[in-house]
């Protein structure tokens, strides 16, 4: 049985869906983070093969996997990209293969003409095209050199800041957040933040946000700063595409979104300060599904049948 296979691969997770020729899903799989620039290459394709193969091998029947389609965090640079495609060129010889960025994958989801996605989750980034069809990003190449706005910079920031402020809304968030980390004090914080900081900031957006729509002043100020910071990063990216001055759809993606009324309204207000003619909305799809029906159209184009 002819099947085809879609991959979302990031910073926090893996996801595949699993198609038939007709469109149906046929299975879908989750796995571990899959982004080399944050966890290397060895565990980024250990995760890519463990979620693959639990997918596939979750029907019990025989399959032929004609064609791929993976957005994977990290293949923006060349040098990424074509390892994993080679990667996957190995696991699907006789079928086709298209690897591409995961912003590429939610772009491919939103209306035809000008249009961007936000994408704030583990990192950050935005990525739009112009009439012309013309694509351009900003962001999306780790915490070393960008990232701002996203549960990374967030919880790295709320560390920094809950530490040094003397006011009883840093001691209260301060409290929660050694709580949820498992820490009792900041010593034990900073050893694990070194040896692995992907397991630590990121784990503390949730205490900021739930803070924040408890009314914790820090949490909010925390917050308020990372949605101008978004802001801005979507505004840069209209900008360079000549579009900031039109009306065009701007999707909401990424696991930061949608997670707490406070920073979702501050995000929105960020967006439309900078960027009053856009149309702001939730970008509500399953990317690895995106990916399963790009893989389907380009098996069905090779075959000379309709996509």
């Amino acid at each position: 049985m002819k099947c085809v296979l879609g991959i979302d691969g990031g910073g926090t997770k893996t996801e595949c869906v699993l198609l038939n020729e007709a469109g149906a899903v046929l299975a879908r799989g989750r796995g571990a983070a899959s982004n080399p620039t944050r966890i290397g290459f060895p565990a980024a394709l250990a995760a890519l093969q463990e979620t693959i193969d639990s997918t596939v091998k979750s029907i019990c029947m025989s399959l032929e996997v004609a064609a791929v389609c993976a957005g994977l965090a990290g293949t923006g640079r060349p040098e990424n990209h074509d390892q994993m495609q080679r990667f996957l060129q190995e696991q699907f010889p006789n079928g086709l293969v298209d690897v591409r960025t995961d912003l590429e994958l939610v772009l491919s989801a939103m209306p035809q003409g000008p249009a961007i996605v936000l994408v704030a989750g583990t990192g950050s980034a935005a990525i739009g095209r112009d009439a012309s069809g013309l694509v351009k990003r900003q962001g999306g190449f780790g915490p070393a050199s960008s990232d701002e706005g996203s549960a990374f910079d967030i919880g790295r920031n709320a560390i920094a800041a809950s530490r040094v402020e003397d006011s009883a809304a840093a001691s209260e968030l301060s409290r929660q957040i050694l709580r949820h980390l498992g820490c009792s004090n900041w010593a034990d914080v900073d050893l694990k933040s070194v040896a692995a900081p992907d397991t630590v900031y990121p784990r503390v957006f949730p205490v900021v946000v739930a803070a924040a729509d408890s009314g914790n002043s820090l949490a909010q100020s925390l917050l308020q700063a990372a949605a101008e910071t978004l802001g801005a990063l979507s505004y840069s990216l209209a900008e360079s595409l000549n579009i900031s001055q039109q009306e065009f759809p701007l999707g909401k993606t990424g696991g930061t979104v949608g997670r707490s009324r406070f920073f979702d309204q501050a995000i929105d207000q960020a967006l439309l300060r900078r960027l009053p003619n856009a149309i702001v909305n939730l970008l509500s799809v399953e990317p690895a599904e995106v990916a399963a029906w790009i893989a389907l159209q380009l098996y069905k184009s090779r075959a000379g049948r309709t996509p």
